[in-house]
């Protein structure tokens, strides 16, 4: 974890009582966290502490704290979490009682994003809709499997975006999975997307899924080949995801997934996501069944919602199932590489199992395909890449209670640059 500190320091004199004194300073790109520690010199002097962001004070806790920290999901309390702006804030020092020239040192401490592989699950309902489960459950049961995230998706309704949930380190997304007699879709991020959700043709959807849009939400086009409630509607859409995996594996994810490939030989480099669409308690319908990976820069769910906008995202059948990322020097998953000369991608995989079947899929073909024979669960594959427009990675398992093999996990594509985009 990178930081920085920096060292402020003011003498304040007695005819500055009652006065509010800044103390400024810059706030880089990429910031994660800013902490403040203050010491005043003089005993008798009472000096409060504040601070004030690029356009608002962002909190004050006067004598009664020595310290504050302020990250995108948390603060302490009397300050603000949220995003972090970049351009100058300052240090706020309220001058309370000054009998003597003080002098005030303030240590600011400036994180560094650091990404990391997030897990968590972006599709789901509560009795706020069709669901059986209260929100309280869901937190506690997504928080077991150990879940980063969860984005909460009732059918046609925003109430369950107003919910305070218990103190818990899930990022809660808000959401509503806008259900229409002919497709669903997410729309992600925002608490209150639409002012109504009824759609009974093309023309409506595509001012709901615009007005969501102005809002500031992201929208998925929802298990758009599921037999009872696939998506009919116009696909020409300005829609950001498409979730190509709902629930376990089954016919109509593997449909959606061969679209989606069909979509990105066409040069579109539509982000895939999946989500349990978990409603009640079932053996098989569960949280976290697929999992989303998200490479995010923090826990924040700006910072997932951007980072799946930029397409970092693999996807498991289960939190411990297994795991696959892409690099080719500075570049992961998701990214479009510049390749000037033919180039070698790697692929890392976690968690694999003794006899997973690995592909590795171009726009041109399967360019290989290996069984996993040893016992150990990670590995390391270069790819060659020589003039693909993209290279992903699916893995294949034998599920002995479903009698079959299934897909297991699935990264999205890393592409390369000079083919058409999306």
């Amino acid at each position: 974890m990178k930081q920085k500190q920096l060292t402020l320091t003011r003498m304040i004199m007695p005819e500055e009582q009652h006065q509010y004194i800044e103390l400024s300073f810059d706030v880089p790109p990429r910031t994660a966290g800013i902490q403040a520690d203050y010491y005043v010199e003089d005993g008798e002097c009472v000096i409060d502490l504040g601070v004030q962001d690029t356009e608002q004070v962002r909190g004050w806790s006067g004598g009664a704290r020595s310290s504050f920290n302020i990250e995108e999901t948390t603060a302490t309390p009397g300050y603000r979490a949220g995003s972090i702006p970049v351009g100058e804030w300052a240090i706020i020092l309220g001058a309370y009682r000054v009998p003597n020239p003080c002098s005030v040192t303030v240590t600011v401490t400036l994180t560094e994003m650091e990404p990391a592989w997030l897990k968590g699950d972006l599709h789901m309902h509560s009795v706020h809709s069709d669901g059986s489960y209260t929100l309280d459950e869901i937190v506690e049961l997504c928080e077991q499997k150990g879940l980063d995230f969860i984005a909460t998706t009732d059918h046609n309704t925003t109430s369950q975006n107003q919910f305070i949930h218990k103190e818990s380190p899930l990022t809660i997304i808000p959401g509503m999975e806008l259900t229409t007699n002919f497709g669903h879709c997410n729309f992600f991020g925002v608490a209150d997307p639409v002012r109504d959700f009824r759609a009974i043709s093309d023309d409506q959807v595509r001012e709901r899924l615009t007005e969501a849009k102005t809002a500031g939400a992201k929208i998925s086009l929802n298990h758009p080949h599921c037999p009872q409630c696939g998506w009919h509607w116009d696909w020409e859409l300005d829609y950001d995801f498409v979730e190509v995996w709902n629930g376990p594996w089954r016919e109509a994810n593997a449909k959606t997934v061969d679209w989606w490939h069909q979509q990105l030989c066409q040069g579109k480099r539509i982000p895939a996501i999946g989500g349990s669409d978990t409603h009640r308690p079932h053996r098989y319908v569960q949280h976290g069944t697929p999992t989303v990976w998200v490479y995010s820069d923090s826990r924040s769910g700006e910072s997932i919602l951007r980072a799946i906008e930029q397409r970092r995202v693999s996807v498991s059948y289960l939190p411990d199932g297994p795991f696959v990322s892409l690099s080719c020097e500075s570049y992961t998953t998701g990214d479009v590489v510049p390749l000037p000369a033919p180039a070698q991608v790697t692929a890392r995989f976690e968690r694999l199992s003794r006899g997973d079947r690995i592909k590795f899929i171009s726009n041109d073909q399967v360019e290989n395909e290996l069984i996993h024979q040893a016992d150990e669960t990670q590995l390391e594959v270069p790819v060659e890449v020589n003039g693909q427009f993209f290279v992903r990675v699916e893995v294949w398992r034998y599920i002995e209670e479903a009698g079959q093999e299934m897909m297991a996990a699935m990264s999205n594509p890393m592409y390369f640059e000079g083919k058409p985009g999306r």
